[in-house]
């Protein structure tokens, strides 16, 4: 791609950050051009945040109705898995899948619970509200 066919795509990130592509100059040397986006990118991308937004809504429903811990629902928001979780929190993995019940969960020590709000960077009484302040 030559340097002046570089994509400007106003994308998702495009407002906040630009990102560095590679192309020709016109000597056909490798030079490095900053990019606003590309559409295709900008599209792909929105399917990914809408799969990530539809799994936080399920993890919420599974919570409100009593399936699920809130641990659940702050997992799908801060896309983390178990073991990264466990890597934050130093609690095994086999714990977390417990502290994922319901019944388990309203019965951790505020110890436990206030490392999980630490990992999750929120208060433990937004912890167990399920409630998210944007920054």
């Amino acid at each position: 791609m030559k340097k002046d066919e570089v994509p400007q795509d106003l994308g998702s990130l495009g407002k906040i950050t630009k990102e560095v592509c590679y192309a020709t100059d016109s000597t056909g040397k490798y030079v490095t051009e900053l990019s606003t986006g590309w559409e295709v990118k900008t599209k792909a991308l929105d399917v990914a945040w809408e799969d990530i937004a539809k799994r936080i809504a399920s993890a919420k429903e599974q919570v409100l109705n009593n399936q699920a811990s809130p641990l659940l629902f702050f997992m799908e928001y801060r896309l983390m898995d178990i073991s990264i979780l466990a890597d934050y929190t130093g609690f095994w993995k086999w714990q977390i899948k417990r502290h994922l019940k319901p019944g388990v969960f309203n019965k951790l020590s505020d110890q436990k619970l206030q490392k999980y709000a630490e990992a999750f960077n929120i208060k433990v009484e937004d912890l167990k509200s399920m409630t998210v302040h944007e920054d």
